[in-house]
């Protein structure tokens, strides 16, 4: 690496280790559509010459079959790998050399690609990126490489408590709806795959007509609107993918214990809970945390391990997703305290349906919340997820210049109602990774 390069990828670190900008309130997003028919969101800041820029793609887990579970999260690895016939050290350099930083994410609904650069290094960057995008060679080569290290990786999943409850849990909830899929796939159909499969899934998921672009950072609107039109054009053309299928609520309990030889029971509780954009949103997000989302302030907390010492730590969340994502409540504990530890919660929950919250207890979460909300949009990389997640499940232009009057507005009423049509303690699937 020369001197130039060393001192752009100091800077570029400095900005990436450093920056804690202000709150962005009052954030200005703009939106449009490009020729070709990608979502485009643009928040401009020139408060720091950098810039991120994420593509994401209706592309995730819920889009693989049965038969095909895992081709999703292959394709979207192995397309960061090499493209455009550039091997995958060399594009690795390419984004090295300049100090831009490449990355993505994948989930069930979608997945997404983004770069980190200066904003002098742009252009380089963004021909870089667009390799990744437009491009992608998979070659039989790398996919029989990386099909033998994500074996490997499953095969090891599948001696770990943690693993082996997880996967359990989203069959127990969900059955054979696509979210019921381990995200990485199975062995058998990791390893059936061929680099066919990968271009046939890129050609229909990865297309401009669906696909929605975020823009953060040391540019103009013009220069916005320039640098999306070129990511969009070269994109794969082609209808919007079937949306992912309605989750069925649960009618009945289920307990599933799987032995393991783990010190302590690994225990996992809970339903469908909630999508994004749900009415009943922020209710449930405050009321979590009260429930057991708040840490040490958390009544599952207070119960469990403050009361008992049956856990050290024990928790709940939901995790909103396009159809009805998990509500799931955790906790590991001595195996021959798993009964009673799994009574008490069970318990805490349904005392907590029935009886709901208190004023005092709501204003001190809400308190927190708000408190706390600046953190989580004190950089342009926060900032950038969340522009993919309001263009991606199309949530309002103001949805974090209003987040916190929402918290601050939700009731006791409004908690109380939304836990008792929503949460159905009697219904809840249980899995105890470890039982005695």
């Amino acid at each position: 690496m020369n001197v130039f390069t060393f001192i752009k990828t100091m800077l570029l670190a400095f900005v990436l280790l450093g920056f804690a900008g202000a709150s962005h309130a009052a954030l200005n997003i703009q939106r449009w559509t490009t020729a070709q028919g990608s979502a485009v969101y643009f928040v401009e800041n020139h408060s720091l010459p950098m810039m991120d820029v994420s593509v994401n793609f209706s592309a995730g887990s819920a889009y693989d079959s049965p038969e095909t579970s895992g081709l999703a999260a292959l394709t979207h690895h192995v397309m960061a790998l090499e493209a455009g016939g550039l091997s995958e050290e060399t594009l690795t350099n390419r984004f090295a050399d300049i100090g831009a930083v490449l990355g993505g994410s994948f989930d069930a609904d979608r997945a997404s690609f983004k770069v980190r650069t200066l904003t002098t290094e742009q252009a380089a960057a963004l021909t870089a990126f667009n390799l990744v995008l437009h491009k992608p060679d998979f070659t039989q080569s790398v996919l029989a490489r990386e099909q033998g290290r994500i074996v490997s990786a499953l095969q090891e999943a599948e001696t770990e408590p943690d693993s082996i409850a997880q996967k359990a849990f989203m069959r127990s909830i969900y059955g054979m709806h696509p979210y019921s899929q381990d995200q990485n796939g199975e062995i058998s159909t990791v390893q059936a795959l061929r680099a066919e499969h990968l271009r046939q899934f890129y050609q229909s998921h990865y297309t401009a007509q669906t696909a929605v672009i975020a823009i953060m950072g040391d540019v103009t609107t013009e220069q916005a609107k320039q640098i999306a039109e070129q990511l969009s054009a070269g994109l794969p053309q082609g209808p919007a993918v079937a949306p992912v299928p309605p989750v069925a609520t649960l009618s009945a309990p289920t307990v599933k214990k799987l032995p393991h030889p783990a010190m302590q029971a690994h225990i996992l509780i809970g339903q469908p809970g909630n999508l994004r954009g749900d009415p009943d949103f922020f209710p449930l997000y405050v009321g979590n945390y009260i429930l057991g989302g708040g840490g040490f302030v958390s009544r599952l907390t207070e119960e469990v391990r403050e009361k008992r010492g049956l856990a050290y730590s024990v928790y709940s969340y939901f995790m909103p997703m396009s159809q009805l994502g998990p509500f799931q409540i955790g906790l590991q504990t001595k195996k021959e305290q798993a009964d009673e530890a799994l009574k008490l919660v069970r318990d805490t929950v349904q005392q907590f349906v029935d009886q709901g919250v208190t004023a005092k207890e709501l204003t001190a979460a809400k308190d927190n919340l708000i408190g706390g909300f600046p953190m989580r949009i004190d950089s342009n990389s926060k900032i950038l997820e969340y522009l993919n997640m309001i263009g991606f499940y199309k949530l309002p232009l103001d949805y974090l210049d209003t987040f916190n009057q929402r918290v601050a507005a939700v009731t006791v009423q409004q908690v109380n109602d939304a836990f008792k049509r929503r949460i159905h303690p009697e219904h809840f699937a249980t899995v105890i990774v470890g039982a005695e």
